[in-house]
This record gives structure tokens, sequence and C-alpha cells, in this order.
């Protein structure tokens, strides 16, 4: 019988990290104690009052939800926790999803705030989809995401947003961004905290949790969460990525940890060119260029770029408040 590397009794899992043997208990106990040292040792939530965590049912939110609503009772950390959920509008993925996240919010009775694409933007990702295609839909999603998110965390008063970003998907971004040959990015996306240049900084404690330990922990503690794939994700390019870090690690189980080490060096670096942010000439957020990502991107979608036939649709859309002095006459070509 395998023992537990700590307390000696009978071992039910065997950590990712480090390959020890382990009991449910000790299990449970060391993981929330190496989130609670990346906690400390990287200051995560010095002076931050109210926490924006991005709730979108999965696993690896839900266990993030978890931990640190538990760790925040018992060191005090002080934090004011909000639940921020992402509606994109895709029919029979989001809102069954958004059903874990609610039943989430009853059992720890944290606030829930939700902002859809079709608030924030006047597209759902349903109808993205159907206007440009399959080949470029996370692309959209993705800016889209990142903005509402932005958005939702300054409107409930928010200092920081965490993120359940595992240690798998640290080490796919590396992998992808050096596939992509995109320097800039590559330099900062294993940073445990990033977007100080933006209106809020954005923190990953489960940057050095594998996705198989989690998985775990969310089975040990029986945690309630939503496990069905968007229906969109198969096509993407990170999903061929992620199917090829997966045989990275059976072949060498260490192999994330040095995707993560390899980003982290390069993040060290000082020589690598990066654009100073300016502020967006339409909504006013940092971006590197006049106009930023998510601007061009409903730029194209309301001006039918990606497909014909919209026209007539998109002219019927009215302002939805992207701009911030905006009262549908605007001196901007576009009202969004």
């Amino acid at each position: 019988m395998v023992r537990c590397w700590r307390c000696d009794r009978s071992a039910s899992v065997k950590r990712s990290k480090d390959g020890k043997p382990a009991c449910v208990v000790c299990f449970t106990d060391a993981f929330e104690a190496e989130v609670h040292d990346v906690i400390q040792t990287y200051g995560l939530f010095d002076n931050c009052k109210k926490v924006a965590v991005g709730a979108s049912g999965g696993k690896d939110s839900t266990v993030l939800i978890h931990v640190l609503n538990k760790l925040n009772q018992k060191y005090g950390y002080g934090l004011d926790i909000v639940l921020l959920s992402i509606d994109e509008g895709i029919t029979g993925y989001r809102d069954d999803s958004l059903k874990a996240v609610e039943r989430n919010q009853n059992d720890y009775g944290l606030p829930l705030v939700v902002m859809t694409y079709k608030q924030l933007y006047g597209w759902t990702m349903d109808e993205i989809v159907s206007a440009v295609g399959d080949r470029s839909n996370c692309t959209f999603c993705g800016v889209f995401r990142r903005r509402a998110l932005d958005r939702g965390a300054t409107e409930c008063g928010a200092n920081i947003i965490a993120t359940g970003h595992n240690a798998d998907d640290m080490a796919e971004t590396v992998l992808l961004n050096i596939l992509r040959g995109d320097l800039a990015r590559l330099q900062r996306c294993t940073d445990i905290v990033t977007g100080l240049e933006d209106c809020l900084p954005r923190t990953k404690p489960l940057k050095y949790a594998f996705e198989k330990d989690i998985v775990m922990y969310a089975r040990f503690n029986r945690l309630d969460y939503f496990s069905t794939e968007c229906r969109y994700a198969p096509d993407s390019f990170r999903n061929y990525v992620r199917t090829y870090v997966k045989k990275l690690e059976r072949l060498q189980p260490k192999a994330i940890l040095d995707l993560i080490k390899s980003g982290d060096a390069i993040s060290a670096r000082s020589d690598v060119f990066l654009s100073t942010p300016i502020t967006c000439e339409r909504c006013g957020c940092m971006s590197s260029q006049k106009l930023c990502k998510a601007c061009l991107l409903l730029q194209g979608l309301f001006t039918n770029d990606y497909s014909s036939g919209m026209k007539k649709k998109v002219m019927k859309r009215t302002c939805t408040g992207l701009e911030r002095k905006c009262a549908c006459e605007t001196e901007n070509e576009f009202c969004f």
C-alpha cells in the first residue's frame, strides 16, 4: 500500500508537481498552503480591499473562489470578494455555466456581477461567429472578455482582478507566443501580476497549480462546477497547442514548469522592445495604437468587413455605452 509522504496514511493521489503520494487531507492542505505562499511571496493583494474574481463556472475559477474565500477567512487578508462573470452569449454553454456560478454565489454568500457582450457591444458571441465564421471567433471572444472584465471590475469598485489561470494555461501561452513570434506578449505572459499600465491589475494565484491537481482538489472538496467545453474552442489554435503540451507532459512531467520558467526568464530581459501604451481615441482605454483591439474589432463588425448582408442589421443598432461621452450623436464615425 502506498503511503502519504507527510502523515503515512493511505495515499489517494499523486501530486503532479513533485510526484509525491498524498492522502486527501494532506493533498488539500498542501494545495491551499502553496496558494497562500504564492499570495504572500508576491504580495498579490497588498493594499487591496476588493478583489473581483473572474467566475466562469469552470473548475479553475470555482477552485480559486473556494480557496481564496477560505484563505481570506483563515489568514485575515481583509478582502471583499466579488464574483465577476462574463456572459458572451453562447447558447447551451455560457447560460448553463452561469447557473453553476449562481449556485456558488449562494453557497459562499458572495456578491455576483454579470456583464454581457450584448450589453457592452451590442453583439452576442453566437452572432459574431455567424458573421465572421469559425476561424477568428476566439480572437473576438478573448479581446472582448478582457475588456468586459475591466469594465465589470471597475463598476463594482474592485482594486484588482483575480483569474483562475493555472500552470498548464501558462505553459500553453508561452508556447503559443513562441509559435506566433510575439515577443511583446512572450515577455509578459507568465507575469503573475499583469495589466499594471491599465486601469486595473490582474493576478493569477493558481499560476503554479497543475490542472490535474486542480481537478483532484475540486473532486476531494466536492465543488460544484461546469465541465462542458465551449463549442467554439476545438477550432482554436490554442487547442492544438494544449494537445501538444499534454503530450509533452506525458513524456516529461516537468515540461510545464520548464515552459513557465522559460517564460519567466524572457520576462526578466529588458532588451525586448515594448511599445509605449497610449489612450485609445475611441473608448479611452490603454492601447498600443490609436484604436485599441476591442474598438478595431467592433469597427470591423459594424462596417460589415466580415460578412455581407449585415448592414441593415448594424444600422439599426444603438449606442450601448462603450463610448465614454456618447449620446448617440458623436463626432466619431461609429457609435458603439
